[in-house]
């Protein structure tokens, strides 16, 4: 993995729009193989994917992306994934804004080809819940990601009053999951898009409102790695997406990576509990 210097963190703006882009924070030949893992994922010959449908020997990289929106929890069959996940830079960044002690608990693998949906205002928090509010996404472009292929748009300043705005199901075409978040006091003129270089990483809090639209432009992708981080010192009282599981993990979800400092719960274990699972578009409902 290349070693690059730290980037600069604007820790003030953070505090108060609730996200910072580090631009640039994995070079080219980075970006070119997590590219080349992306594809070799969707054809099947990256590992073991539920739901997944190898491609035939005469399926292009492309036409194997295509078929797909996301995949969750590929760091479970990917090193390089993995080892994006404790990125020098990434892992700086988030110890300037979380803490000394980080751990990842979940990956997630985007394609977003032209002509799939966006996702509807969400909180991350709301799906992964913390006890102190550490919770922070990180968003890696392996495309350029801008407004007409589909790039996040976000809602600045919605993470500081520490609420978790009402959930309801929708029937917006331009989204694909049936869930998204309503009764928040900020309004669409309120919104930003984030536009990102390939490379280039959005930081975010996950409490922070944000969105994405469909992918609009011609014969493109939008692929993103996406990761979730959080405090080691806290609790992580999440079920998962754990088949048959609804007990494990209700008080510390333990499937987790620590990517920086110490761990005060390893006595607990890291169990081996999720897997890697196609993500469902809109006409096969929601994952999460």
């Amino acid at each position: 993995m290349t070693m690059t210097a730290p980037l600069e963190l604007d820790h003030d703006n953070y505090d108060h729009a609730g996200y910072v882009v580090l631009r640039d924070a994995l070079s080219p030949s980075e970006v070119t193989r997590l590219r080349a893992e992306t594809a070799k994922i969707c054809r099947g010959d990256g590992g073991p994917v539920d739901g997944l449908e190898p491609a035939g020997p005469a399926e292009s990289d492309e036409e194997a992306m295509r078929r797909y929106v996301a995949i969750n929890f590929p760091h479970k069959i990917s090193r390089a994934i993995r080892e994006t996940m404790r990125h020098p830079t990434i892992v700086d960044a988030l110890t300037r804004v979380i803490g000394p002690n980080v751990k990842a608990m979940q990956s997630m693998l985007y394609m977003k080809a032209e002509g799939k949906a966006g996702q509807a205002w969400h909180q991350d928090e709301h799906f992964i819940p913390t006890r102190d509010r550490s919770l922070t996404g990180v968003w890696i472009a392996l495309d350029d990601a801008v407004v007409d292929n589909g790039c996040l748009w976000v809602l600045p300043g919605s993470h500081r009053p520490g609420v978790l705005y009402p959930d309801r199901e929708h029937d917006d075409p331009r989204y694909d999951c049936a869930i998204e978040a309503y009764d928040f006091p900020y309004d669409e003129a309120d919104s930003v898009p984030v536009e990102l270089d390939a490379g280039s990483v959005l930081l975010f809090n996950g409490y922070l409102l944000h969105r994405s639209l469909p992918n609009t432009r011609r014969g493109s992708f939008r692929r993103a790695l996406v990761n979730h981080y959080m405090s080691a010192e806290s609790l992580l009282p999440w079920r998962g997406p754990i088949p048959d599981g609804e007990h494990i993990g209700k008080f510390d979800h333990r499937d987790v990576m620590l990517v920086a400092g110490r761990d005060p719960y390893a006595y607990k274990g890291t169990p081996d509990l999720v897997r890697t699972y196609l993500r469902r578009d809109r006409d096969g409902g929601c994952d999460r």
